[in-house]
C-alpha cells in the first residue's frame, strides 16, 4: 500500500500554505487521510472516498472538488487488521496502544493509516481560517486564526496516520489524529480523546509517494531549517 503526500511538513510549518494540487486531484489518489486546505482553512478528514472541512467553528463541509491542497496523505484503505477495544481515556493512552499493535505486527519502521468507529464521551480538537501570506510560519499563523473546541458524548471516527521517527519532517513523526463525527457535522484537529469503546482498523503502508510543489515559491524556502519543536507545537499539542 501507498501513502500519496502533498508537499512536506516542513514546507508547511515554514509557510508554503498555497494550492499544489485540487481536492478533485487529491481524491484520484486516495479514500482516505488528513491534511489542510489553501491557506491552511480548515483541517482535513478524507474518509470513504469523501475530502471534508472542519471549519474554524468545528463544523463540517465538504470540501469542493476545485478548493486547492496545499499538504495532505492519502492511501486507497484496505484493513490488514482489525481490533477492538475498550475504554481509552487520553490520547497518549491511545497513542501508545496504537503504537503497541503496530509493533506486534512489526511495523514501526513503516507508514499506517488507521480508522478508529467508536462512541466517544470527548473530543478535544482545533480547526482555523484562513491566513493569506507568504512565509508565515504555521505556528504564527495558528496563533491568530486558530480556535479550539470540545465535542461530547457523540459517535464518529478517527483518521489516524503514522510516520516512523526517521521521516520527522517529511510528515509528522508519530501519530497525527484528525476527528470527524458520524452524522458528519462536527471535526477538526485531535488535541485529546476520550473513547468509550472502538474498532480500530490498520492499514499498512510500504511505499510514500510525494508530490512536490513546483512553483517558483517554492523554491525559496529552505526546508531544513524547519524547527522540530514548532512542528511538534502545531501538529500534537496546544502549545
Amino acid at each position: 500500500m501507498k501513502f500519496y503526500q502533498v508537499s512536506t511538513l516542513q514546507a508547511l510549518a515554514l509557510g508554503f500554505s498555497k494550492s499544489v494540487i485540487t481536492v478533485e486531484e487529491l481524491l484520484k489518489n486516495g479514500d482516505t487521510g488528513l491534511g489542510t486546505f489553501e491557506d491552511v482553512d480548515g483541517e482535513m478528514i478524507v474518509l470513504d472516498g469523501k475530502c471534508y472541512r472542519a471549519k474554524n467553528n468545528g463544523d463540517i463541509v465538504m470540501a469542493e472538488d476545485k478548493r486547492g491542497v496545499p499538504f495532505a496523505a492519502v492511501c486507497n484503505f484496505q484493513s490488514n487488521r482489525i481490533e477492538e477495544f475498550g475504554k481509552i481515556d487520553t490520547i497518549e493512552n491511545l497513542k501508545e496502544w496504537l503504537t503497541v499493535c503496530i509493533e506486534e505486527d512489526f511495523g514501526l519502521n513503516s507508514m499506517y493509516a488507521v480508522r478508529i468507529d467508536g462512541d466517544f464521551s470527548k473530543v478535544d480538537a482545533r480547526s482555523e481560517s484562513g491566513t493569506v501570506a507568504h512565509h508565515l510560519t504555521l505556528k504564527d499563523a495558528l496563533s491568530v486564526t486558530q480556535k479550539a473546541f470540545i465535542f461530547e458524548n457523540l459517535k464518529g471516527s478517527l483518521v489516524c496516520v503514522y510516520y516512523p521517527d526517521y521521516m520527522d519532517g517529511i510528515n509528522a513523526a508519530g501519530w497525527h489524529l484528525h476527528f470527524i463525527s458520524e452524522d458528519k457535522k462536527h471535526g477538526g484537529h485531535v488535541f485529546d480523546v476520550s473513547i468509550n469503546q472502538g474498532k480500530a482498523a490498520f492499514c499498512r503502508i510500504t511505499s510514500l509517494e510525494i508530490r512536490i510543489p513546483d512553483s517558483p515559491a517554492f523554491d525559496t524556502y529552505a526546508l531544513k531549517g524547519a524547527s522540530k519543536d514548532e512542528i511538534k507545537s502545531v501538529e500534537q499539542g496546544k502549545n
